[in-house]
């Protein structure tokens, strides 16, 4: 990754957005949903203690606990509004915690089942992440992941490239709003380095439509991951770049006058050694 993400404007945006922001999700409901069938499957005994991190509004917990429901529960999250969106749901079953992944505030150990969907792509030290969710693994327990990689809105950010270079002097300063995502190389590179008994890691690709840019650039905020998208820009010269990057998106990429958004989702399901 070239750029580190501001962790403090995005846990700004996900605190605001909170309220609504399961009304607004789509591809994340299927990724959560992919994810516990995983963990499901490949789990080898029921856990005692699940730990969920940038758990949201708390969906994979509450997947979770339909199944396994004498099992304590977790949450983590940067943004504080979704840790209480999570603690109004679950109620006295779960905890939430506001706190980022980097440094959880747990003891070594302290869970069976460390799970995490659609977050990691928002941290600045992936390998830390890793580590840390390793860490607060009991030996024999389950580490399941799944976040977005580089290829999601690979359309929106060409697009968006090819704009700002036809339309503005400074395209590179327009540019740095976009969000860069961890390569497959990456989480490869991070998890053969580490311990795990074994870990398998996998790409899955899901597709959105759209009927325009403007409602593509709408679902992305009203999620609060408007730095996927370069954020709000202002000015005429944003005006004009976006106005373009909409005209390429439909000729590029339209089909029965509605466009895509491609997502990649790297799926991580390891086992920590005993």
């Amino acid at each position: 990754m070239d750029k580190l993400p501001d962790t403090g404007k995005i846990a700004a945006a996900f605190h605001r957005k909170a309220a609504d922001y399961d009304q607004h999700v789509l591809v994340q409901k299927r990724v959560v949903e992919q994810l516990a069938n995983s963990i499901e499957l490949h789990l080898n005994r029921e856990p005692e203690q699940i730990l969920d991190v940038g758990t949201g509004t708390g969906a994979l917990l509450e997947r979770l606990h339909s199944r396994y429901q004498e099992a304590g529960l977790t949450g983590v999250d940067i943004a504080l509004n979704m840790c209480l969106r999570t603690q109004q749901k679950l109620g006295a079953i779960c905890q939430a915690v506001n706190a980022g992944v980097e440094y959880l505030p747990f003891r070594t150990g302290a869970f069976d089942l460390t799970m995490s969907a659609s977050a990691l792509q928002w941290v600045g030290n992936l390998s830390a992440a890793l580590h840390e969710l390793s860490r607060v693994t009991r030996p024999g327990g389950d580490v399941s992941l799944a976040f977005f990689c580089d290829g999601t809105l690979a359309e929106l950010q060409g697009c968006f490239r090819d704009a700002a270079g036809r339309c503005s002097r400074d395209s590179s300063q327009k540019m740095s709003r976009l969000h860069n995502f961890w390569t497959v190389d990456d989480v490869k590179s991070i998890v053969n380095s580490m311990d795990f008994e074994r870990a398998v890691v996998t790409v899955d690709t899901e597709v959105d439509w759209y009927d325009n840019l403007n409602s593509l650039l709408r679902s992305i905020k009203n999620i609060g991951a408007g730095t996927v998208s370069g954020g709000s820009g202002s000015g005429l010269g944003w005006r004009g770049i976006l106005q373009e990057a909409s005209r390429l998106y439909m000729e590029r990429y339209g089909h029965n006058s509605r466009i895509p958004a491609t997502y990649k989702v790297v799926y991580l399901i390891a086992r920590t050694k005993l």
